[in-house]
């Protein structure tokens, strides 16, 4: 497990934008999110497709195939605020390259008359790109590189998406930052104050014998793909043992 202490609940985030840089008027045109709690998928999500009115570069829509028409009839960046600070506040937002994301977020919060505050003011930041350049030094880590080593299939990306990218960014960012974890959970819960299970129910001594499933070799071959991909994260697998 990564020696950084993340909080409860985590926010993997990515944007789509009209271009490269906020402070040339470029703006937000997607916003896609996935939850973590305590390291597992809870399944919600906050995704977004915003109206910039402004015109989209070329060379960005050649990277997310989103156009000026596709968003016409979608909403302002200010009718979406309120949802996306509720989705965000409280939780560690995962980004990869995180100043251009963070950067586009503040820039649309400043035009925001009645609420001009930062992304600092809800959540802390956890930058992806950072980490894996000190993990994995001299070596390329964008995104599809990073799914590259470590077994991600990313074959479904063939344009940038924001919801997309940040359900695979998850998927990174967990093996990144130590693979599995526990099967406890940090906070033991179910323990009293004298470190006693008080959740714990016995099982009959004259209960049926379980039934046992048995797996086939493909998923035999499956499970121990992930297993090295764990390992290789720089996870320890007591299954390898």
């Amino acid at each position: 497990m990564d020696k950084r202490t993340f909080t409860n609940r985590i926010v993997v985030l990515d944007t789509e934008t009209t271009g490269l840089n906020p402070q040339e008027g470029h703006r937000i045109i997607e916003i896609g999110c996935v939850e973590m709690v305590k390291r597992r998928l809870t399944g919600k999500r906050f995704h977004v497709y915003i109206n910039p009115d402004r015109i989209i570069d070329d060379g960005a829509i050649a990277v997310h195939g989103i156009t000026n028409r596709f968003l016409d009839d979608k909403p302002r960046f200010e009718q979406i605020a309120e949802d996306f600070i509720a989705f965000i506040k409280g939780a560690e937002l995962v980004i990869h390259n995180a100043p251009f994301d963070v950067g586009f977020i503040n820039h649309e919060f400043s035009r925001l008359t009645n609420n001009p505050v930062t992304i600092a003011d809800y959540s802390e930041v956890f930058d992806t790109l950072a980490y894996a350049r000190k993990k994995h030094p001299g070596q390329r880590n964008s995104l599809d590189a990073l799914c590259k080593r470590y077994n991600i299939d990313n074959s479904h990306r063939d344009l940038h998406g924001a919801l997309l990218d940040a359900e695979i960014l998850a998927d990174v960012f967990l093996l990144m930052t130590g693979g599995q974890s526990s099967l406890l959970d940090e906070e033991q819960a179910g323990m009293n104050e004298s470190g006693i299970n008080i959740d714990v129910k016995r099982v009959p001594a004259n209960r049926p014998a379980l039934k046992i499933i048995r797996c086939n070799e493909e998923e035999l071959a499956a499970h121990q793909q992930r297993l090295e991909a764990i390992e290789k994260a720089g996870g320890v697998c007591i299954w390898n043992q």
